[in-house]
């Protein structure tokens, strides 16, 4: 298998980009780095695609190496024949690989190894040859023993064996698969019908195969888990017992009816079970590989939110008999202050002493915006913080914040180490507030699939659903860069080229030695090489440093080009720094972006990066994103909502089935994929994404189960 031109011809690119970039990863290359700093090598690819291309590599050597431990497995057996390994070198997935190696297969103790034992394999032989004239019950007298008393035993002997030779052909089981995917149906049935559950959907319930959602199979998988339903496939007709008839019966003689009969107990006892669990199995997979991507691109807008830069922030995680924990972070996240306030239970002596309490801590520490956790009693504290707010003349402004994954950072060893002086319900304050201060620098801290912006992440594969989210972060942080001097070792391990270890390093030697002052002092830290060196370079930022271009995402390999458009379009290293090079584009577009490569040996791509970098030196891209959406004072319950309402929102999640959002009654409203735009849609993900903000119209209002309806189609008639 030439794996680079499948690759080729599956990502429809051309093979110099599939061979670069491959000899890329296999020279150790991170993603991140190939993508930003190998343009000319890979034409271009994003991050996005090369992560794709580095799962199918994998998968597809995977299959290569499985593939050579079959054959060699079925070599030492001394039964390997020049077809079966052209069979095996030929097939495209581990399941057709496994198929032609199940025959071979070292079996536990079946029906038909039974009957093999007991010397009955000769007259499966000869009934399989199907003589017209042949009585299969006078030759099987022929078997009669001990072991075997009667004609009878030694035909059902016989019939075991011929069951289980149907059963391991491999082409069958491909043709049999493939009729299911087609024409099967997913038959659910309710364990107890009394029961009442969130599956009642599901208690009567089918649809065939190739039409099912993706979300439906999953919800449908965890009924199953927790004993509500019962699931199978089903057929909608006898085709798949006569293609397995089809197959081997060769005539109506008496050996035939033998043959027929056992293709027919072949089928139910053995392919139909085994195909069943292979379908299920594989549909499993597909509806978790799409939740993953949904949940990935949920995380990756949540971690690129923009940034509260610039403000005082105060952190609060409600309780009711606790109180409210309070922290108030300055603009790099540092604690200023840290509290408790009673505001959401009490005497009304008590509650207003709590609230004139709070009142003064937000004017005392000039704090600018407030994070409110949704938990418990955020209802109450966002009222009673409302409140306040339109009862002092400065200004601030508040946002309800979503708390996922801030417990099970303020119990984690790193909060300890972090914070080791504050109980696990202060570190959570402190964790909200600088969630809405830097969402990117504070989310790392927590386990991805905890922070809550998909579906079902607890019944993913671990394995693989670590490894996806775990990507986009990583492409997240270094697609934004990250401060060498202020970032903690968590967000430090996630940059191209470090782990954890060395992370850890670069913290301890900027305490040791005070903060970095030029990006080549890395070369200083332990156990950070040239290789990890020339990988995390350009993601790492030295602010008001010796050399302006450690501030930017110029990468120190081009630092020499660099200097030298600065000097081609009229500029000074003064000006960078300064920020005097804002047009910077323009002058080089004048002279000529090709005429300028050719000058400098650059190629345009990297040529391109390093002008917008001059541009805005230290820029932040999630400056240019629209700011989120922060609240002043009014507030609603879910049950002052009226169908027909306008309001502005926040877009908490995406699923398959639509969004939910945020609209300040506590309860997030769905709007559902029909409801999100005019024209058609396959997911929702294609319109509108996690923190986006939003104008909807209220639809529906359920009270009693605390449902909201909404929709974004505000230019159709109510």
């Amino acid at each position: 298998m030439d794996i680079n031109k499948i690759l080729a011809e599956e990502f429809n690119l051309r093979q110099e980009q599939i061979d670069n970039t491959i000899a890329l990863f296999d020279d150790g290359k991170t993603i991140p780095f190939v993508a930003r700093y190998r343009k000319e090598v890979t034409g271009s690819l994003d991050d996005q695609i090369l992560r794709d291309i580095y799962d199918r590599m994998t998968y597809l050597r995977n299959l290569e190496k499985r593939k050579e431990e079959i054959i060699s497995l079925i070599d030492e057996q001394g039964k390997l024949t020049d077809e079966i390994k052209a069979a095996i070198s030929s097939v495209k997935t581990l399941v057709e690989a496994e198929d032609i190696y199940r025959p071979f297969k070292p079996k536990r103790k079946t029906r038909a190894s039974i009957a093999r034992e007991k010397g009955l394999e000769p007259l499966a032989k000869f009934i399989m040859e199907q003589n017209k004239g042949s009585d299969p019950a006078k030759e099987a007298e022929k078997y009669i023993s001990e072991e075997v008393p009667t004609a009878e035993d030694a035909l059902n002997g016989a019939s075991d064996i011929i069951a289980e030779d149907i059963s391991d052909d491999a082409s069958l089981r491909k043709l049999l698969r493939g009729y299911f995917m087609k024409n099967g149906i997913l038959v659910t049935k309710a364990a107890d019908e009394e029961a009442e559950s969130v599956y009642e959907n599901y208690y009567d319930f089918s649809e065939p195969l190739s039409k099912i959602a993706n979300h439906r199979i999953l919800a449908i998988d965890r009924g199953e888990k927790e004993g509500f339903i019962k699931v199978s496939v089903s057929a909608p007709d006898e085709t798949p017992q006569a293609m397995c008839a089809n197959r081997y019966v060769k005539n109506q003689g008496m050996c035939a009816s033998v043959v027929e009969a056992a293709a027919d107990d072949s089928y139910k006892r053995l392919i139909f079970p085994s195909i069943e669990r292979e379908i299920r199995s594989e549909f499993t997979e597909k509806a978790a590989e799409q939740a993953i991507k949904v949940f990935s691109e949920n995380l990756r807008q949540l971690l690129l939110q923009p940034p509260i830069k610039n403000t005082i922030t105060l952190g609060l995680d409600p309780g009711f008999r606790t109180g409210c924990k309070v922290a108030v972070v300055d603009h790099t996240g540092k604690v200023l202050y840290t509290d408790v306030v009673h505001i959401s239970m009490g005497s009304a002596d008590a509650l207003a002493r709590n609230k004139q309490k709070l009142k003064n801590i937000i004017l005392s520490q000039k704090v600018n915006t407030i994070a409110i956790g949704n938990g418990t009693a955020s209802r109450e504290s966002e009222a009673v913080v409302a409140e306040i707010l339109k009862e002092i003349d400065s200004k601030v402004s508040y946002m309800v914040v979503s708390e996922a994954g801030a417990s099970v950072y303020s119990a984690s060893k790193l909060a300890a180490e972090e914070f080791p002086d504050y109980d696990v319900s202060l570190r959570s304050a402190v964790s909200i507030a600088r969630r809405l201060q830097d969402p990117l620098a504070e989310l790392v801290k927590i386990e991805p699939k905890a922070i809550g912006v998909g579906q079902y992440q607890h019944d993913m594969p671990k394995a693989r659903l670590n490894e996806a989210l775990g990507g986009v972060v990583e492409a997240c942080v270094n697609s934004v860069g990250v401060d060498l001097n202020t970032s903690s070792h968590s967000l430090l391990s996630y940059v191209a080229g470090i782990n954890s270890s060395i992370a850890k390093n670069i913290v301890s030697y900027r305490e040791e030695n005070g903060e970095f002052t030029d990006r080549k002092q890395l070369l200083k830290v332990p156990k950070l090489g040239k290789k990890a060196y020339e990988q995390c370079a350009g993601f790492l930022r030295v602010r008001n440093g010796k050399n302006p271009l450690d501030n930017t995402a110029v990468h120190p390999e081009s630092y020499d080009a660099a200097m030298k458009l600065i000097e081609e379009c009229g500029f000074s290293i003064a000006d960078i720094q300064s920020g005097k090079t804002e047009d910077i584009k323009s002058r080089a577009d004048k002279i000529g972006i090709p005429a300028i490569s050719k000058k400098l040996d650059i190629g345009v791509p990297t040529l391109r990066d390093i002008v917008s970098e001059l541009q805005k030196p230290g820029r932040d891209l999630r400056d240019e994103l629209p700011p989120p959406l922060m609240r002043s004072g009014d507030i609603m319950e879910i049950s002052d909502l009226k169908e027909g309402m306008e309001l502005m929102g926040t877009v908490r999640n995406v699923i398959d089935f639509g969004a939910f959002v945020d609209i300040g009654v506590h309860e997030d409203g769905l709007v559902h994929i029909s409801q999100i735009c005019n024209r058609y849609i396959k997911h929702p993900l294609e319109a509108v994404k996690v923190g986006e903000v939003v104008k909807v119209r209220v639809i529906s209002v359920d009270v009693k189960k605390k449902r909201i309806g909404l929709t974004m189609r505000l230019d159709e008639k109510r």
